[in-house]
This record gives C-alpha cells, structure tokens and sequence, in this order.
C-alpha cells in the first residue's frame, strides 16, 4: 500500500501501519524554506542535559578512544546543539567526531542528518542509501532520506522513504513525516490524522511537546487560532518554557492584535536563540507595526546569522531568497533563488523562483514557477499569496483575486507584513473593477 492512494486510504495506511523517529529541519511553512517538520527547540533545561550528554561522551571516549558508536552519538549530538542553540559552529565538531565513528551505519545516519542541517541535501541522501545498506532495518536511516528527498523534490521517493518508515516503526517520527507528506499534497485532514497518531505514541515531553506544536501549526495554517492556541498550550503544559511553542503562542498573541506581547515574546526569543525563522517572524512584526529602525536591526542580525551559517558549510539561499524578494532586493533574491534551482527543483524552490522573478518584473516566467509550486496541491497561503500577487502583475485580474482571497481564507496571519499587502492588493483589485 502507498501513499500515492492517500486520499482514499489515508485512515487504513495509518492503522495498517500501526499494527504492523524525531529528526528532520525546519517548519512547514514556506517561509522557513519549506523544511519538514522539526521537533521545537528544547527547553534551556534540556539544552543543559545535552550538554551534560555531550561532555559523559567525551570522557568516555578519552577512556575509549576506539568506541565508534559513541563517536557516532558524539556527532550526532552537535548536530543537534547546533540546531537547538542556533550556534553552526558545532556542525565542524559533529562532523569530525562522526569521521572519528568509521564506516558504521551509525556513523552514516549521523553524517546524513549533519548533512541535512547543512542543506546539502544530495550528500544526505547518499549517506542514507549507505546507512540503509548497513542498516536496512533502521527507521531512522529511511527518516534521513525521506528528508532529503523531500527536499530534493522527489515526490515518489520521498513517498517510498515515509512508507519505509511506518513499516518499520510506526512512531512519532514516522508518523509526523506521513503528516507532513499528507500535508504537502492538500490533504489538510490526512495530515492531523497523522500528527494525532504520532501524538498517541509519544513516550517523552519532547515528543509530546513536539505533536502539539504540530498540530497547533497545522490549525493556525488554515485560520482556526483557537484551536492552535489550545494544542500550543498545552505543549507548554508537558515542555514548560519550550522556545517553538512560545513562538506559536507570540503568532497567537500577534494574530488576535496584542502586539506588545507578541513583540516582547520575539524579543526574548531571538535573546535565547537566534533562528533564522524567529528572526524573520520579528522583523517583520516590527515593520508591520511601524517600527522600522527595530526591524531593520533585525534583519541585520539574521542576514549575519546566514554568513555564519554559510562559513560553517550550511548554505540557504532559498531562505535568503525569500527574504531578500520580500524586502525588494530583486538581484540578490534571483540570485539566491536560481542558486537553489541549480540544486534541486522542489516546489519550495519553485515558489522561490517565482517570487524573485517577479519582483524583477518577469512575471510571464514566474508564473510558470508558480504552477511547479502549486503542483502538489499544498494548501500554503504564502504559495497563495505569491501566486496572486504575480497574476496581479499580469493582467489577470479574476484570477489574481481568487489567488489572494485563498491566501487570507486559508491563513489571513501567515506573515505579519505580507497578510497587510495581500489585503491592500486584493483592495486594489477590487476597486478597479
């Protein structure tokens, strides 16, 4: 059974599976590059535990220096301190100490995720394939390519890699992709459907914490703020000062208008940990609200953040694409999206493309990104909102408004700045008639 009959079978795969883990990069939402699902930044308690983790492996290793699986532990530890303290010097250590590992398939699953975090998403899918060949039972082998396909936009691939997953384990992990993959081709129910099943199997506060953010982010997608009000509450209720969570609630706050506490929830947030996502998200509530000297301090920061990526080998032109289109620097924003392009050709990609063109005036070329971006069915309000904006330009004005009144049905807070310029078009569009 695969997911290409997913809309018909979406419950029996899931039972099917069930009766027969947490990794990956990134939010959903476009505006973060599209990543799969990641589970939330830990909480400064569990942040320490890692540490206190990291330091016990490297006395052992000094004890046992020939140990290759707590090498690999070792390196696959950095690789999560760098994604939880926004620090990518820990992606050097993590992957010397995974070279230290040799050639295990453990050492394979640790250098693919590194790979991963590095969006060098080519590399991560072959460190899969051989940490499969090692392993050929391992989920977690089958999760990093699953990411890494994803990325790539290998549709079908990706598809196989999630089913692999959920044969072989069906957990919070496996099940959090099949919600993600639903989630990318429309199917907003398969896709809670999934999350409440890898909810069920949660057995820690993280994994718990984790669901919850999920399905708080899958209900503020699609305009039901209440109800990701309460599923992000009640993540802080299991994960108490988990820094995803608080930012769910900061969209919250800004969402039903109190901004102040929006504001002074980013400003903590970005103090903690400086994530480009959070960066952005703060930015432009900054600038949505008048502040602009504010904003563009933010925004310095994360383009700062994004070079000292890129010097520790963790390129994200798509990311800066986006920004740099939304801020109107047409050149850099091609020139980071058609980098990308050259790279992989997924529909967050296409819908890069798309914006960087049209923000340099070839709207004929970007629409056909466009379609490339809509291809799977994805219900993203930002594709929505790009594509609008875009047939605006051409002349199409019908169609540009049915575009535009999706985006704001679908999620009318899906970017604090945007969500205003697709209501002052749509305006516009409507006044011309």
């Amino acid at each position: 059974m695969k997911y290409q009959q997913r809309q018909a079978v979406a419950v029996v795969l899931l039972v099917t599976a069930a009766l027969a883990y947490l990794a990956a990069s990134g939010p959903a939402d476009s505006r973060a590059g599209g990543a799969p699902p990641a589970p939330p930044v830990p909480a400064v308690a569990q942040q320490n535990q890692m540490h206190r983790v990291v330091h016990q492996l490297q006395q052992r290793l000094h004890e046992l220096p020939q140990d290759k699986d707590s090498w690999a532990r070792l390196g696959s530890s950095y690789v999560e301190l760098a994604r939880v303290t926004a620090d990518p010097a820990y992606y050097a250590k993590a992957e010397g100490a995974l070279k230290n590992a040799g050639d295990t398939g453990l050492a394979a699953i640790g250098m693919g995720t590194l790979a991963n975090s590095r969006h060098d998403f080519h590399t991560a899918s072959d460190w899969a394939q051989k940490a499969i060949t090692a392993l050929p039972s391992s989920s977690e082998a089958y999760g990093v390519l699953a990411d890494a396909l994803t990325q790539l936009g290998d549709d079908a691939g990706a598809q196989d890699a999630v089913q692999k997953m959920l044969d072989l384990k069906p957990n919070t992990a496996s099940f959090a992709r099949a919600s993600f993959h639903f989630e990318l081709h429309g199917d907003v129910d398969g896709a809670r459907d999934a999350m409440q099943r890898a909810l069920k199997s949660s057995t820690t506060p993280e994994e718990i914490a984790f669901c919850r953010y999920r399905l708080g982010e899958l209900a503020f997608d699609h305009n039901r703020l209440d109800e990701a009000a309460q599923h992000y509450e009640q993540g802080l209720a299991a994960r108490g000062d988990d820094m995803t969570l608080t930012q769910g609630m900061a969209k919250i706050d800004a969402a039903r208008g109190d901004v102040p506490v929006a504001l002074d929830a980013y400003r903590r947030l970005v103090a903690r940990a400086p994530l480009p996502q959070y960066l952005q998200e703060y930015a432009e509530l900054l600038e949505a609200n008048g502040r602009t000297d504010e904003a563009a301090r933010q925004y310095d920061v994360l383009s700062e953040q994004q070079r000292l990526m890129e010097s520790q080998g963790a390129s994200d032109d798509l990311a800066a694409a986006l920004v740099a289109a939304d801020r109107g620097d047409g050149m850099q924003a091609l020139r980071r999206a058609e980098a990308e392009w050259s790279r992989r050709q997924s529909v967050f990609v296409a819908d890069a493309m798309a914006w960087a063109l049209h923000v340099n005036g070839r709207d004929a070329e970007a629409l056909g990104y466009s379609d490339r971006a809509v291809a799977l069915g994805w219900q993203n309000a930002t594709f929505s909102y790009h594509r609008g904006m875009i047939l605006a330009a051409l002349g199409r004005v019908a169609e540009a408004q049915e575009s535009l009144v999706q985006a704001l049905r679908l999620n009318a807070n899906f970017s604090p700045l945007q969500a205003l310029k697709a209501g002052r078009k749509l305006a516009e569009l409507r006044g011309g008639r």
